[in-house]
């Protein structure tokens, strides 16, 4: 048996892995104990996502967390410029495959005000001239 590493949680017990040490494939959770009573849970159980983590991006998800999300108060507290905080969030949720939801709603508006857009020009509400420069105000907004 593997041990993946050295430095045990709180409780005693060893992370969990995030891949197959030998092939490098997904793992599954197939038992669960419950020390106090005994009981054993069978089955198949997803790894958490959070469990994709290395070490530096589990603290660094612990201090941004403590630090109720202020990127502010991470630089303060590792000691890091505000990029190089910003960079390290960015590859946190890269690492849990989530998208910032900022993002996700730039583009849909970006893509409603367009749309809204071209459709006053269709009517002739607006001519072309007025269309692309509303197109480009929106596009640095």
């Amino acid at each position: 048996m593997a041990v993946f590493s050295s430095e045990m949680s709180n409780n005693g017990a060893f992370p969990i892995p995030s891949r197959d040490p030998v092939g490098g494939g997904s793992l599954v959770i197939t038992e669960l104990t419950a020390e106090d009573s005994g009981v054993v849970i069978r089955g198949k159980f997803a790894v958490p996502r959070y469990s994709r983590l290395d070490e530096d991006q589990a603290k660094f998800l612990e201090t941004f967390l403590r630090c109720r999300g202020m990127l502010a108060s991470v630089e303060k507290e590792l000691g890091l410029s505000y990029p190089t905080v910003r960079s390290r969030l960015d590859a946190l949720l890269e690492a849990l495959e989530l998208t910032p939801v900022r993002d996700e709603n730039r583009k849909e508006r970006i893509g409603a005000n367009k749309r809204a857009i071209l459709d006053q020009l269709e009517r002739g509400e607006i001519g072309p001239e007025e269309a692309k420069r509303k197109i480009k105000e929106g596009a640095t907004r």
